[in-house]
């Protein structure tokens, strides 16, 4: 194992965010300003992923007043505070390099809702009653 490898490793995150492509995403970026440092948030859409293990990072895009923005986030950075998932965009494909074209309602995804797990103590059976 090289010295590269071992420094890499000190720096990866324990804990990565789950998220996948084409979900809404609010992430949370520290911002040092003069001596003060706060934390910004940044909403959008994930439209890439690229790379692995240290050098991972994911893609985000939004509108703000017309313009698309695009930030390009390394996953193990210690600016990323956080990361947390909006909602779920239903996909069919890797990159959505395609939104880049879209504006107004255009760039709007269909959601993906989770389907409900019930735990066979909440389960009712019908007609179970005894006779």
């Amino acid at each position: 194992m090289n010295i590269i490898d071992v420094v890499e490793k000190e720096q990866m995150k324990k804990a990565t965010p789950q998220y996948n492509i084409g979900d809404q995403v609010d992430v949370s970026v520290k911002i040092v300003e003069g001596d003060k440092e706060r934390i910004q948030v940044f909403s959008g859409v994930v439209i890439a992923k690229n790379g692995g293990g240290f050098k991972e990072t994911f893609t985000v895009r939004r509108i703000v007043q017309g313009e698309g923005v695009e930030r390009v986030f390394p996953i193990h950075s210690p600016k990323i505070a956080d990361v947390k998932v909006v909602k779920s965009g239903k996909v069919r494909r890797a990159k959505l390099y395609y939104m880049r074209e879209r504006t107004g309602k255009g760039t709007r995804l269909q959601e993906k809702f989770e389907k409900e797990v019930l735990n066979s103590a909440d389960e009712v059976l019908p007609n179970t009653a005894e006779k």
